[in-house]
Order: structure tokens, then C-alpha cells, then sequence
């Protein structure tokens, strides 16, 4: 079997700068079989996935040990490198951040997402960086170089004026990479020229969440992207079938909403590997 720092160190090759790392996001042990058989090279968590199918609402209400404990079961279901969203930490301070990023490499995650996004809006840069610099000391104590991907949330929020939003995020990811962050990841942005600026702006691999408006892979690689997500919208997209489902049963008593190209044998086969 491949060890934990073997896949971790697999997991950091892979955001070689020219290279792009395709994350379809999964949020069980089932959507990361998916991912992986769909041919992901690594299987990244949604946080929002995460919560919701845990019962929980997105915002830092999980928790790490329900958290980790997600973690673990993904890791389990799959061979390739796992990256954990564990969006501000699950904690007030870096003390808690530092436990957090400890169960979750306990878990066998090879790197981590971590938000600089709370209730009330962004945090202030300098307790971001104490918090993305009690992650870096956590991970290391550990033994486990753990990808550390630093989300900032100026563009997702809309925060201050367009016009000084790629400086504040220049500053912010400068900031968190000296704190030890090894990569910078912008949600919220979509505009292709905003996208290479910040690709040639941010010393590290950068990281955009795409969906539908955003611009292709292809295209991204060629923008200077070298890890794309897509957050929640696979999870919704699910769940949205399932609604649709759910709802054609319990009106009109018709069922074409739940014809699938995906089979109970081929579902089935896919979770064998882990009784094996």
C-alpha cells in the first residue's frame, strides 16, 4: 500500500507550476470512488457537501471530529491523494486550528484548504496568518508535509471597492505564504483577465473554484491556473436531482426524473473495494 507521505508527497507534485490539477469535489466515500474512477489524480472534500451530508449547515457548524472522521472514510475508499476542506478551521483561535489540521492529518488527508472567511466577513490578515502559521507548525510536528491551501474570500464576499480587490488579495496571499501556506486559492472569480493577474501576481500554484460563466480548463491552464475546483456545485447538482426525484414520486406518481445512466451493479462494484 502507498503510505500516507508517500501520497502526500505524490499530492504536492502534482501543482507543478505548468501542470494543472483538475478536483472534481466529493463530499462521501462514494462521490470520492466517483471522482477517482472518473480519473481525478486526487480527491478533494466540499465542505459544504461534507456538512450538508452530515446534517449539518456550510459555515464552520461540523466540527473537526465529524470532519475528520469524513475525512477518514474517504481516504479509506480511495488510492489517490485526498485534500480535506476544513474552511476556517474549526476553531475561534490557532491553538484550535493547529488540533484540527492534527486530527486531520490523523485521518490521512495529504493537504487542507483553509478559509480566512468567518460570520461576519474576512478576518483580519494578521490572525490569518497566525492561524495558516499554526496549521504549517501542526502539520509539520506531525510528520506529514500537508499541502496547505490558503483561501482568501475577497472576491466570493465582494469585498471594498472592485477597483482595490486584486491588490488586497496580492497582499493577503503574500502574507499567508510567508506565513507557510503552500498554495493560494481564490474563489469568487470568474473574469479571465482578473484570473491571469492574480496568477502572475501570486508566487505559488493558484487555485480557482469554476462553474458554470467560468472559463474552461483548457483555458484556465492557459490563464496560469494550476489547481481548479469546483466547490459545492457537484453536491448541488445531486441534490438537486434528488429533489427533482423526490418530488415528481410525491405529486404526480411518475418516475422519469429517476432514469440514470449510473446502475445499481456498476454503484454497487465501486464500494466493493472497501470490503475487500
Amino acid at each position: 500500500m502507498t503510505s500516507h507521505l508517500d501520497k502526500t508527497t505524490a499530492f504536492r507534485a502534482l501543482h507543478a507550476p505548468g501542470s494543472l490539477l483538475v478536483l472534481p469535489n466529493a463530499w462521501d466515500a462514494a462521490t470520492a470512488r466517483l471522482a477517482e474512477d472518473a480519473g481525478a489524480a486526487a480527491v478533494a472534500t466540499t465542505s459544504a457537501g461534507v456538512a450538508w451530508s452530515l446534517g449539518a449547515p456550510d459555515g464552520d457548524h461540523l466540527g473537526r471530529d465529524l470532519a475528520a472522521g469524513l475525512v477518514a472514510r474517504v481516504v479509506a475508499a480511495v488510492a489517490v491523494p485526498v485534500t480535506a476542506d476544513v474552511e476556517g478551521g474549526y476553531a475561534p483561535d490557532p491553538a484550535g486550528v493547529a488540533q484540527t489540521v492534527r486530527a486531520i492529518a490523523g485521518a490521512g488527508a495529504s493537504g487542507i484548504n483553509l478559509e480566512d472567511g468567518d460570520g461576519a466577513g474576512l478576518r483580519d490578515t494578521g490572525e490569518q496568518v497566525e492561524r495558516i502559521a499554526a496549521a504549517r507548525e501542526a502539520a509539520t510536528a506531525a510528520g506529514v508535509p500537508l499541502f496547505v491551501n490558503a483561501r482568501t474570500d475577497v472576491y466570493l464576499r465582494a469585498v471594498g471597492d472592485p477597483a482595490t480587490r486584486l491588490g488586497v488579495t496580492l497582499d493577503r496571499a503574500a502574507a499567508y505564504l510567508a506565513a507557510g501556506a503552500d498554495g493560494i486559492f481564490v474563489p469568487g472569480v470568474a473574469d479571465p483577465e482578473t484570473i491571469a493577474a492574480l496568477a502572475a501576481g501570486i508566487d505559488a500554484p493558484l487555485n480557482i473554484m469554476a462553474g458554470p460563466g467560468s472559463p474552461t480548463v483548457p483555458d484556465l491552464a492557459k490563464l496560469g491556473v494550476v489547481r481548479v475546483s469546483v466547490g459545492a456545485a457537484i453536491a448541488l447538482s445531486a441534490y438537486a436531482h434528488a429533489a427533482r426525484g423526490m418530488r415528481e414520486v410525491l405529486t404526480t406518481g411518475t418516475y422519469d426524473s429517476l432514469a440514470s445512466d449510473l446502475d445499481y451493479g456498476r454503484m454497487n462494484g465501486l464500494l466493493g473495494k472497501l470490503q475487500e
